[in-house]
């Protein structure tokens, strides 16, 4: 078993060479070493943050030298969601203010879409331009036909412009295309969902099954750390992959599933801990409802069933439920991330949830913690005005149990169909970069070209800013306020952001840009404040602190009104839900026509001579936000395609080829893919890093490095109960003539 140094190394993979100015910092560490000590003392001022490079958001210090300039960000260790560490994303976030590739100035489309044709414009003539169209709109259409869809922390201040319109049309890509399933799947069952970050009690477990859960590559600063913690405490780790990935090689258990069948996996599973009597019988007695129905569903799903299926030998699957039945309660069947995968994800993390709650781990030590947060206070204003209409009268009927917007309901929705007018007419794009976010990068373009408004707001010239009618610089988070932090933890805590320097070139801040639009529409009132820091201050003074006070600390933490971090002994629980108990059979799915228990369901195998298409994160990128940044850039400058030997001496590839790829509905990439021959992937699918091929040149370093695997996603097999897009059901062959047509931008 590896130990907690060892993971930590291999997760951060070279954080320290981020940081200018920073050679030999330790890995995921904010401490300075002896030979650093006399660098920190010519840092003149730290300013507190906290991180937009993921949604993690760990809080910071920003350190600038006596001129000014930005030298490195280091954790706060009064921070839960970092421990004083940051990681390799986190420490690279100078990059982003410096990158020269930045969006410096407010453009106006001057040709159609698609074509990167812009004059540049002042910022009052820019928002002169889209408040007269978004008028125009609001009067022929009314204001339910614009939408927002956005992504970090700026889409709060353009979710209260929506809200202050009349609009409930906003959405942020990262439910129904990432981890929408697993909370409906979750509130289904427990009656809230795992949050963001997750309620797993990491430090404290002692068997941790990661289904599909890439800690170590996804970066999820907290958990990579107690996942350390774990293991260097004795911890079995369980990961359930087709790949062996960071995680797999720190396991006691790697199951190489075969893909699409982890549903089957999980029923034998429950089979197993309920006819061995692994169950926690009082707890499942006390708290579970439906027990007997999903002993009866499960009857005849034992391992060898799953054998047929998942390939997974049945004494593995009998071992490790058994690793599993001896840790309950502090176990964790871990939530997950993105797992929007095969269409019935909401069935599967709901066969997730039910593992937990037959083990007693929701609530418990080393399972599930309760989470407490602080709520802010937010500013009197007039009430916002009622909608008539929504996303979700698109699909009437439909995807009732999500609880969030639907990016995709709302792009369809800009489409005209055969019976109906398009219902949205507007789009305001902030932080999101969709042909590169959304499956069926063709039909998110259809939409855009249907729409009579398109404004992007992001700090880099993205894909999709090429579709935009006007493109607005949004300055980074090291230059801004934003709203304070306040993701609940294991204690309520906030954390503020405060900008380091002054915006570079004529970017603005999301709030600003937001208060202008407001009163330009006459809806001023909504924005009391003429900056952020003054409705920051008067919050915090609310809250028995203040802006000054934030300033000086960062980061500021309260103790749990109650002493309740997990059940107490025979503790009397109201869950959430219909029944007010855990839903081991779900009346939500019922009412709404579904199966109220998990149901396995054979997907689409790969036609002859393609491969599975699978696609996940590396510790120094974001999506595709962070491909260009120059610090970053240099850990990873592009992305890579595994595939096992077998198939490559079928093929005849060699280690280092370039090829391209072709999916089954003849999508081809735009730039070849570096081929790694590995046997850390299973013959019959093939393995690449998300967020890289981007085709604007604008984009200096990373334009044409390796594959973008989104535009190969063209079959999405859409999740029934939510509306998630499904984005593992793509196939792909190779592709070793390199003769292409240059991609224009």
């Amino acid at each position: 078993m590896a130990t907690r140094r060892q993971f930590i190394r291999i997760s951060a993979m070279g954080a320290g060479a981020v940081m200018a100015g920073a050679a030999g910092f330790r890995l995921l560490g904010s401490e300075f070493t002896d030979g650093q000590k006399a660098t920190a003392a010519v840092l003149a001022t730290r300013t507190p943050t906290y991180c937009e490079v993921c949604f993690w958001k760990c809080a910071g210090w920003v350190w600038k030298d006596d001129e000014g300039n930005i030298k490195k960000i280091t954790g706060n260790k009064e921070d839960q969601h970092s421990n004083g560490r940051f990681c390799p994303r986190g420490t690279g976030g100078p990059g982003m203010y410096y990158d020269e590739d930045r969006l410096k100035v407010p453009l106006i489309r001057v040709e159609e879409r698609g074509k990167q044709v812009f004059r540049e414009a002042s910022w009052e003539e820019a928002l002169d331009h889209i408040a007269g169209k978004m008028k125009e709109i609001i009067e022929k259409n009314g204001p339910e036909s614009l939408a927002l869809l956005n992504h970090g922390s700026g889409g709060k201040y353009f979710t209260d412009l929506m809200k202050s319109l009349g609009s409930e049309n906003y959405a942020q890509p990262s439910f129904a295309q990432c981890r929408g399933p697993r909370d409906v799947g979750f509130s289904a069952t427990f009656g809230e969902n795992p949050g963001s970050p997750e309620n797993t009690d990491i430090r404290d477990t002692r068997c941790l099954v990661l289904i599909g859960s890439h800690i170590g590559e996804n970066m999820h600063n907290g958990q990579v750390q107690e996942m350390s913690d774990a293991i260097d405490k004795g911890a079995t780790i369980i990961t359930v992959d087709p790949r062996f990935s960071t995680a797999a090689g720190k396991s006691k258990y790697w199951l190489p599933i075969k893909p699409a069948t982890d549903i089957a996996l999980l029923l034998a599973w429950i089979h197993e801990i309920i006819y061995n009597d692994y169950y926690d019988k009082k707890y499942v007695e006390k708290y579970c409802y439906g027990f007997d129905e999903l002993k009866e569903h499960v009857r005849n799903f034992t391992p060898e069933w799953a054998y047929g299926i998942t390939t997974i030998n049945p004494v593995v699957i009998r071992e490790t439920a058994r690793e599993m039945a001896d840790a309950s309660p502090a176990v964790i069947v871990h939530p997950g991330r993105h797992v929007t995968w095969y269409g019935d994800d909401t069935q599967r993390t709901r066969a997730v949830a039910i593992l937990n709650a037959l083990l007693g781990s929701w609530g418990r030590r080393g399972g599930f913690y309760r989470q407490e947060g602080k709520t802010v206070p937010s500013y009197p204003h007039p009430e916002y005005p009622k909608p008539q209409k929504s996303w979700r009268e698109w699909y009437p009927g439909k995807y009732n149990l999500a609880d969030l917007g639907v990016a995709n309901v709302i792009i369809d929705a800009s489409i005209p169909a055969p019976e109906k007018d398009a219902m949205i007419k507007g789009w305001l794009v902030s932080g999101t970069n969709l042909p590169l976010t959304v499956p069926n990068t063709a039909h998110t373009i259809e939409a855009m070209q249907n729409l009579d408004l398109l404004v992007v707001v992001d700090t880099m010239p993205m894909e999709i800013t090429g579709w935009a009618d006007v493109v607005l610089p949004e300055c980074t988070y090291l230059e801004r306020y934003d709203s304070l932090r306040d993701s609940p933890h294991r204690k309520p805590a906030l954390a503020l952001r405060v900008p380091a320097v002054e915006p570079k070139y004529d970017s603005k801040p999301a709030y600003w840009i937001a208060r202008e639009l407001a009163q330009r529409l006459g809806k001023g009132e909504y924005f009391h404040f003429e900056k952020p820091e003054e409705l920051l201050d008067w919050q915090l003074k609310q809250m028995g602190s203040s802006l000054d006070e934030m300033q000086k600390a960062g980061v500021k933490t309260w103790d749990r009104e109650v002493d309740d971090l997990y059940f107490g002994e025979g503790e009397d629980i109201a869950f959430w839900t219909n029944t007010g108990k855990i839903e081991l059979y779900s009346t939500a799915l019922e009412n709404e026509g579904f199966s109220p228990l998990p149901v396995y369901t054979p997907h689409p195998e790969p036609p002859e001579g393609f491969y599975r298409l699978i696609y996940g994160r590396a510790p120094m990128h974001t999506f595709s936000r962070t491909s260009n940044n120059p610090n970053l850039f240099d850990l990873m400058d592009e992305n890579t395609l595994w595939v096992n030997p077998r198939v490559a001496r079928e093929w005849g590839l060699t280690a280092g080829q370039y090829i391209h790829l072709k999916n089954q509905d003849g999508i081809e990439t735009d730039f070849p893919i570096k081929v790694r021959i590995t046997e850390r992937i299973r013959w019959d699918s093939v393995y690449m890093v998300h967020g890289f091929g981007h085709a604007d040149k604008k984009l200096t370093r990373t334009y044409g490095r390796g594959a973008n695997d989104t535009k190969l996603i063209t079959s999405v097999m859409m999740d029934p109960v939510m509306g998630g897009t499904g984005m593992r059901g793509n196939f792909v062959t190779f592709i070793t003539d390199l003769e292409r047509k240059e991609v224009t931008s």
